[in-house]
């Protein structure tokens, strides 16, 4: 007799170790599925990321802060009023503004580009830029927009202000993979 219970004890914690390498192998796939398709998407779009959140409201009524972008980029010629995303040096978050001016050195083939919010009363050299930065150059722009989805991005804003949400969130999902 009791030999069959220690057979049944090894049995039902052999099930449940195998129980919860499975959910772990199906999680570890699940992760390692989206990580592939997001480098993927980096790839086709030839943007450094493809998707990106308007955080402020310098592009209204075009774009409202919320919405979400989708970006591109190739190597065809900027022009003036494409809406574009760009870094500035000393700025950590990207920025989205229309080119209002493109100049192109024939000799060297080197643009330099000025920007402006839609919202915004001035050209970007009035405080976003550096001090001493008075153009933009491709090696700013990470993409220009092709589309949008409006209001999906306030999820990631709601998760950034209030990062108490983002852990609720995280802590919900573990217990559903748990259980």
């Amino acid at each position: 007799m009791d030999f069959l219970r220690k057979t049944v004890e090894v049995f039902c914690s052999t099930q449940v170790i195998r129980k919860l390498a499975t959910q772990v192998i199906n999680m570890g796939m699940l992760i390692t599925t989206v990580l592939i398709m997001w480098k993927l998407w980096i790839c086709l779009s030839g943007a450094d990321s493809p998707v990106v959140v308007v955080l402020s409201g310098s592009m209204e009524p075009g774009f409202k802060r919320g919405d979400t972008l989708f970006l591109h980029m190739n190597a065809s010629p900027i022009s003036s009023g494409e809406i574009i995303v760009f870094n500035v040096e000393g700025k950590d978050i990207p920025i989205v503004h229309r080119v209002i001016t493109v100049h192109e050195q024939r000799d060297t083939g080197e643009i330099a580009i000025l920007t402006k919010g839609d919202n915004n009363p001035l050209d970007d050299r009035n405080g976003i830029y550096s001090t001493d930065q008075l153009w933009l150059h491709r090696r700013h722009i990470i993409g220009r927009v092709t589309g949008f989805l409006p209001y999906v991005g306030w999820a990631t804003i709601i998760m950034t202000e209030k990062p108490i949400i983002k852990y609720v969130i995280l802590g919900a999902l573990s217990l559903l993979v748990i259980t």
